[in-house]
């Protein structure tokens, strides 16, 4: 299949009304990526594989978000829309310029695979002009049907067209549709608007194809895997699917997932060996756990790394940009933010560390917090290996913490600590007096 190069157009253009939001419906998030995002990595990579999205006016939010994906993608924009055939027709340009294998696929299916990619375009390779992709409908009601004579594709006759004896097939077209490049521009030109609508229809693509001699083929795949995406209620189901194939693809991995149905995980999370993950855990997207890891129950976790038999939680929250040495720890009711914690940190209760980084084998105290912001810009925390830091500190960033120092129960910390010092300080910035100047410093900071 490599050596034969493809062009894939996804349709990306609808602008999602039936959502009931402003937001374009193929950047709505199903498992951390947006439904176009799902779609793009399906879709082939690699040297000979190419990329056309056809977005709506004034949709530069889907342009940005391919671009993001596949950095070579061309986009075409469609003015009008006047059916899934003028849409495709919008990439002429990409057309023209040739593939062995062309593949229409649509920005809103999000759990299309790309192991169903390579059997439309093997279908290509064995042959037929054209694939179709086609599912058995548990209630076909809507769907066009897949007309088949012996393994050949005849036509897809729509609902309303349909007879009687037609309507109670169950094998419906999914939308998704293959061609050979070579033929493709030939086909699609002559698919015309003759219908109630004045539109250009895809589907009509399967009778041309035989009027011109050359065969037509179904692929069939499962129902969930081409649904569509129309409602919320519809991004709620994919949702559901999605996160069923990954906890099955962690578990089949051999993460211990105690009850798999309460924890949500993201398409890129990836997972060490021996992993352990608790009840009710929700894990958002750039997240690595490492080997022997342990995620307690209530915990959430973005853009974040787990070293090596860490543990996590229970109710602990890691933001972006946080990152967990090997055995380290953070416990009961903990927020890090964009906080490195070197191997052998503990954090055991009630804390907040955030825009920090933290030595290793250091000891934070019960709820403290690290001041990160005064109120016009964030500042860093810096505490040296082996630091001790007692329970309710306020460590007022910026600010640095020698390797080994004592920071007693209930201090306010605004000066740098050297390396095996004692510190047990009530800042004077604690005043009122003190609070005042400590705005003033912090505004002419900002100003500058």
């Amino acid at each position: 299949m490599t050596a034969r190069s493809s062009l894939t157009i996804v349709l990306a253009a609808g602008e999602g009304t039936r959502m009931r939001t402003s937001v374009p419906k193929v950047l709505h998030p199903v498992a951390g990526e947006s439904l176009l995002a799902h779609v793009l990595a399906a879709a082939p990579q690699g040297d000979g594989a190419r990329v056309a999205v056809v977005v709506g006016p004034g949709h530069e939010a889907v342009e940005k978000e391919a671009r993001r994906l596949r950095p070579d993608a061309d986009i075409f924009v469609q003015r009008d829309r006047l059916g899934t055939a003028h849409a495709v027709l919008a990439a002429r340009q990409a057309i023209a310029r040739g593939a062995d294998d062309l593949l229409v696929a649509f920005g809103d299916t999000p759990l299309i695979t790309a192991e169903t990619f390579a059997r439309l375009r093997a279908a290509l390779a064995e042959g037929a002009a054209l694939a179709v992709l086609g599912f058995r409908a548990a209630d076909p009601t809507g769907y066009g049907r897949l007309l088949l004579d012996g393994s050949k594709l005849v036509a897809i006759r729509e609902q309303a067209d349909a007879s009687e004896a037609e309507r109670a097939i169950t094998l419906c077209n999914a939308g998704v549709m293959a061609m050979d490049g070579r033929r493709a521009l030939g086909i699609l030109d002559r698919i015309g608007n003759a219908n109630s609508k004045g539109e250009y229809y895809l589907v009509d693509a399967v009778a041309i194809a035989r009027e011109q001699g050359l065969d037509a083929v179904v692929i069939e795949t499962s129902e969930d895997e081409v649904r569509g995406i129309n409602t919320k209620a519809q991004l709620a189901e994919a949702e559901a699917v999605m996160q069923t194939r990954l906890r099955r693809a962690a578990m089949d991995a051999g993460v211990t997932l105690i009850a798999p149905e309460t924890v949500y995980l993201a398409a890129d999370t990836t997972f060490g060996k021996d992993v352990t993950i608790e009840p009710f855990v929700v894990i958002g997207p750039g997240v690595s756990i490492g080997d022997g890891a342990v995620v307690h129950s209530f915990s959430h976790i973005v853009q974040s790394k787990l070293g090596r038999n860490s543990l996590l939680g229970p109710f602990a929250r890691l933001r972006p940009g946080t990152s967990l040495g090997d055995g380290a720890k953070i416990g009961n009711f903990v927020e890090a933010k964009a906080a490195v914690l070197e191997p052998g940190v503990k954090v055991n209760h009630l804390s907040y560390i955030g825009d920090a980084h933290v030595g290793a084998n250091t000891n934070i105290g019960a709820g403290t917090i690290t001041c990160n912001y005064d109120g016009f810009n964030k500042h860093k925390t810096n505490i040296g290996e082996g630091a001790f830091i007692g329970t309710n500190t306020s460590l007022v960033a910026p600010i640095n913490i020698g390797a080994r120092a004592y920071i007693g129960s209930g201090s306010v910390i605004t000066r740098d600590v050297p390396d095996d010092a004692l510190a047990l300080e009530r800042s004077p910035q604690t005043t009122r007096e003190g609070a005042a100047a400590r705005f003033r410093n912090a505004k002419q900071r900002h100003k500058k």
